[in-house]
């Protein structure tokens, strides 16, 4: 008699994804996650019922600086080639602090997308000096809520009506003078 093994099946395996910079030319990419999200993921984002985003909006959210208006995309790669899945970005608010969104296409909510975005959005606010980026959030998203508490472990929710603000502490590992005096280092040691 031969035995028979069972085998535990192996989850598939998640298809790459990169996490980049988003550029101003970039907006194929913001319409593609844009088409991704069903109404209530775009009311949950927008906080109204947007069916289409208008020429001024897209002008707004393509008018990236790389210093008071910061987004990141998340590509996937699903074999016809590399797909926006989801996009973070900051806008200065004032001094050290930023208002931060973050949207995922539907089929790729829960799998870390968001997370990921936040992470590098949380790095690049820091390299460039600020210390809290704050986010307006409907109270009954609670997949959001509870992303940014696991994201920035010190956020603190401020209700008001059906939304609140997150504020959400960035790591001040170091301050600028210390950064640029750990970069130096080496070059001043030779």
């Amino acid at each position: 008699m031969r035995w028979l093994r069972r085998r535990t099946p192996t989850p598939p395996t998640p298809p790459p994804l990169r996490v980049r910079p988003m550029r101003p030319d970039d907006g194929g990419h913001l319409d593609e996650v844009f088409a991704g999200m069903s109404a209530h993921s775009r009311y949950q984002r927008f906080h109204a019922p947007v069916r289409v985003l208008s020429p001024a909006m897209r002008t707004a959210l393509l008018g990236l600086d790389g210093r008071t208006h910061v987004a990141f995309v998340a590509e996937a790669c699903d074999g016809d080639g590399w797909r926006a899945v989801g996009v973070s970005r900051f806008v200065r608010t004032a001094p050290g602090e930023a208002e931060l969104a973050v949207e995922v296409v539907d089929a790729w909510q829960g799998r870390g997308v968001g997370r990921q975005l936040l992470a590098a959005l949380a790095a690049r606010a820091e390299e460039l000096g600020y210390h809290t980026l704050d986010a307006e959030v409907l109270l009954d998203n609670q997949a959001v809520l509870a992303l940014l508490q696991r994201t920035f472990p010190g956020a603190r929710l401020e209700p008001c009506g059906t939304t609140g603000t997150v504020h959400c502490p960035l790591p001040r590992t170091r301050d600028p003078f210390e950064r640029a005096a750990a970069a130096w280092a080496p070059a001043l040691t030779r």
